[in-house]
């Protein structure tokens, strides 16, 4: 079976919207536009629609991530792509995905939204959560047509070895695509999936800008898959997706300078990560620091409510995960800067090394 079969049928014989022709060079009469630019406070050229589908992000995302130019679609963030992908593998009240909590809750509610059903497979908490892929294989279902892999894992920050992801395609070959969601991937030493994207055929690689590139507000990610998997997802992604003023300034992200003032934050990000957690192990009301292959931490208070109470006192946020009752009296924290990080570690009433 063919990736093509696993798509909802009526995605596969969809009649894509088509847009006005974008020909450089000649007048463009064609799309409705005003002729004239505006007041000028928001940059010239957007009178004018972006490009559909922009050729030279497409092609520096490709050249960043390893893979081809038609294997990479871009996506208003990799929360897009999520929901692309819902959309259009899953059938509402039949289809299926498969995650393992904790995760990002996005892929729930995303198929919530869709209507298909979510199956969990937990991690293995008394692992350090790990990713239990005979557990994953084993709750799969006929009409599980997407399974959800978040390495490094929001909120544990655990990574999904490329051995358990190798193993979930060969099981799932031809019955589910694995979505690997690599948000945080930069902030980790270990391979990319992507690396895998040849050998199998229903393996999709997501990861965004929004993180390691500082561009959360610029609201960009990509879709990294077979040339198939790509050619079926952009039946369903809006004309025009990305704006003018986004493209402009990723592309000016992924120049070398960017690239390494970006690797060089990562770095400190890595730095501060290892010296917030050695401090917070010494904190009188923190049970347990979790391992981190990202750029947060995941930490255990004797009493988090009190904990965020001292928090809040001295300004500081945290990110509460008592939702889940595997992650009770847990917090994410994110790292910041080093003044930043400094504060968090007061109102905890530890004393960390000077930065």
């Amino acid at each position: 079976m063919t990736v093509e079969n696993l798509i909802r049928p009526e995605i596969r014989d969809l009649q894509p919207y088509e847009t006005a022709k974008q020909v450089r060079g000649l007048v463009r009469l064609n799309a409705n536009e005003s002729p004239w630019p505006g007041d000028g406070t928001a940059g010239d050229g957007l009178n004018r629609y972006p490009e559909i589908r922009p050729l030279e992000l497409h092609a520096q995302l490709a050249a960043r991530y390893g893979v081809s130019a038609d294997m990479v679609l871009a996506t208003r963030g990799s929360s897009e792509a999520i929901d692309l992908l819902i959309r259009g593998f899953c059938r509402a009240g039949i289809d299926s995905i498969v995650t393992s909590p904790p995760t990002f809750s996005m892929y729930r509610v995303y198929a919530d939204i869709q209507g298909a059903r979510t199956i969990a497979a937990p991690l293995r908490a008394e692992n350090d959560f790990a990713l239990d892929t005979t557990a994953v294989i084993g709750e799969c279902k006929p009409d599980t047509k997407l399974i959800f892999v978040c390495s490094p894992n929001n909120p544990t920050g655990a990574l999904a070895p490329l051995s358990s992801i190798r193993a979930l395609a060969d099981a799932r070959a031809g019955q589910s695509l694995i979505v690997v969601d690599e948000a945080y991937a930069e902030y980790s030493e270990a391979p990319s999936a992507a690396a895998l994207l040849r050998s199998c055929e229903n393996l999709v690689v997501l990861r965004t800008l929004s993180k390691a590139h500082s561009l959360a507000g610029a609201r960009c990610g990509a879709v990294l898959a077979s040339a198939e998997v790509i050619r079926l997802l952009n039946r369903i992604l809006a004309p025009y997706a990305l704006a003018t003023p986004v493209i402009e300034c990723v592309l000016r992200s992924l120049q070398p300078e960017n690239l390494q003032r970006a690797a060089s934050a990562v770095r400190r990000i890595l730095q501060e990560r290892e010296r917030v957690a050695d401090a917070l192990r010494r904190c009188p009301d923190v049970v347990k620091v979790w391992p981190s292959s990202s750029n947060f931490l995941l930490v255990r208070f004797e009493n988090l409510e009190a904990a965020e109470g001292r928090l809040l006192a001295n300004r500081v946020l945290v990110r509460e995960l008592g939702d889940e009752p595997v992650l009770r009296d847990c917090a994410r924290i994110s790292i910041g800067k080093p003044r930043e990080n400094d504060m968090l570690l007061s109102a905890l009433g530890s004393v960390a090394e000077p930065a």
